[in-house]
């Protein structure tokens, strides 16, 4: 996870989303549960960037040439990354939209 932090940008970026957001799950007003759910949402997203880290180094060390199944594998490894980023999204609304609009 050292050289994760140290060369990947998007990592320090999800990861600086997960300090911030980790205090504010523990002062929401719910269930054990539901900031277990929070929490790990947000793990996920650092799983599968590196994931998508170790599937980009691996192809690179490869080769660096052109190839389309490697763009393919990278962009992929993307997607995943963005669907990990919209189920954290998507349940952060879910549980912060009633506490904010009283519902």
């Amino acid at each position: 996870m050292v050289y994760a932090f140290n060369e990947e940008s998007a990592f320090r970026q999800e990861l600086s989303l997960l300090v911030l957001l980790v205090p504010i799950a523990f002062f929401l007003p719910v269930s054990h549960l539901e900031k277990a759910i929070l929490i790990s949402a947000l793990i996920l997203v650092l799983v599968v960037e590196l994931l998508n880290s170790s599937v980009e180094a691996a192809i690179d060390r490869i080769s660096f040439e052109h190839h389309d199944l490697s763009k393919r594998a990278k962009d992929f490894g993307s997607a995943a990354v963005m669907l990990a980023l919209l189920i954290a999204a998507l349940l952060w609304l879910t549980v912060c939209i009633p506490i904010v609009f009283n519902l």
